[in-house]
């Protein structure tokens, strides 16, 4: 079975996901690069794949580790940004930035979320309708809040989505293309450390400069212009990418809204639910077998394995989620792996769902009569990239 699976609509699953996780919840698939690999789609098997230290990203490097692409750059998992992060020690890592995007620190951004958030709908209500909601407040809101919080110019925003496009390339771009983009976006990052080194300011990068972890050591240069492509690369392709799902999975059956309308208490519970029901098909999760693993479907991991963790396909598992298949926007708990489980889930994810909150709060206040200006059958997804985000979400009001 070739891998990445298709969707028939762009707010459909894969339709083989039911079976697989019925009959194949440990499936053999074919990469774009032809490599072989294994694919999780149930939650259990997902949730420990994902957080059992005999698991790791790091072992991706290895010439073992199955390859996305056959293009000799490698793609995100195995990028020069990627080892140097795994150089520093992924734990050491996380340790030294994840203290960044605790939960606090990210509600006292909300004010300036919320006013910029605003703004961006004044922008487009001047527009008028249809508006593409991509264009005018997922995309922006996102690059706005990451610049803003590592110190980086928000006008090098068109760059950053290039680069961007190209790190999550399956088949859309080529080997030369690839090198330059990693060999262009280091060079950026490794300048702007540079700049913050000198005259360092009140942002994230120039707090990176000047911390130490436990033994006093700092993070190396290598380790903070990677830190810079991560946190950019991650803090606006994801998180525009879900503001636009949320968006169009809640506007496309109108009774979601209306009841967001009328509850607005159900703002954080329906964040949880579309980051669960999000129809989302692309690629998922990588992670290399260190040794032997059995997970909880039965199967056997060998040593050597590369793995394919469906967190999509997992959030869809019946035996984790009383109506799968439902949208729920009240449902608690709401165990959802969107951001991956255990001590190496995404340390963004604060930012993420602040952001998502933020947002769907100054749409229902400032749009009541937001609704979709085409058919949801309409709606196309970017294909040839590890993520698959909406093309554009066209809206009236």
């Amino acid at each position: 079975m070739s891998y990445p699976l298709t969707a028939p609509a762009a707010l459909e699953p894969p339709v083989e996901w039911p079976e697989l996780r019925r009959t194949c919840p440990v499936a053999h698939v074919t990469l774009p690069s032809g490599d072989r690999a294994t694919l999780l789609t149930r939650y259990g098997d997902v949730r420990l794949a994902l957080s059992d230290p005999r698991l790791s990203r790091a072992g991706l490097a290895r010439p073992d580790a199955a390859r996305i692409t056959a293009i000799e750059t490698g793609s995100i998992f195995d990028s020069p940004m990627a080892r140097a992060l795994n150089a520093e020690g992924p734990d050491r890592w996380r340790r030294m930035v994840g203290k960044w995007f605790t939960a606090k620190r990210m509600r006292a951004l909300v004010p300036r979320i919320e006013a910029m958030a605003d703004r961006l709908v004044d922008d487009m209500l001047e527009y008028g309708h249809p508006a593409d909601l991509v264009r005018h407040l997922a995309f922006p809101l996102p690059v706005y809040v990451i610049c803003d919080m590592l110190g980086v110019p928000e006008s090098e925003r068109d760059a950053f989505k290039n680069w961007s496009d190209i790190f999550l390339n399956l088949s859309k771009y080529t080997a030369a293309e690839m090198e330059a983009a990693h060999r262009d976006f280091g060079a950026y990052m490794s300048g702007l450390v540079d700049e913050k080194r000198q005259a360092p300011r009140d942002d994230l990068i120039s707090q990176l400069i000047a911390a130490t972890d436990a033994e006093g050591r700092p993070m190396s240069d290598l380790a903070l212009a990677a830190t810079g492509q991560a946190l950019l690369l991650a803090g606006h392709e994801t998180t525009a990418g879900f503001i636009t799902t949320m968006a169009a999975v809640l506007l496309a059956d109108r009774d979601r809204w209306e009841r967001l309308l009328l509850d607005r208490s159900l703002i954080r519970s329906a964040v949880e639910e579309v980051l669960r029901y999000e129809p989302y098909p692309g690629f998922g999760m990588l992670r290399y077998v260190h040794e032997d693993t059995e997970v909880p479907s039965g199967a056997l991991l060998a040593q050597g394995t590369t793995v394919v963790c469906s967190m999509a396909a997992a959030n869809r598992d019946a035996a984790a989620f009383g109506g799968a298949e439902e949208m729920d926007l009240g449902r608690t708990p709401n165990a959802h792996l969107a951001f991956g489980a255990g001590p190496h889930s995404c340390l963004g994810q604060p930012l993420a769902r602040t952001e998502m909150q933020t947002v769907l709060g100054v749409l229902l206040r400032r749009l009541p009569g937001l609704d979709l200006a085409v058919a949801p059958a309409q709606l196309r997804r970017v294909e040839g990239l590890i993520t698959t985000p909406l093309r554009e979400l066209p809206v009236r009001w």
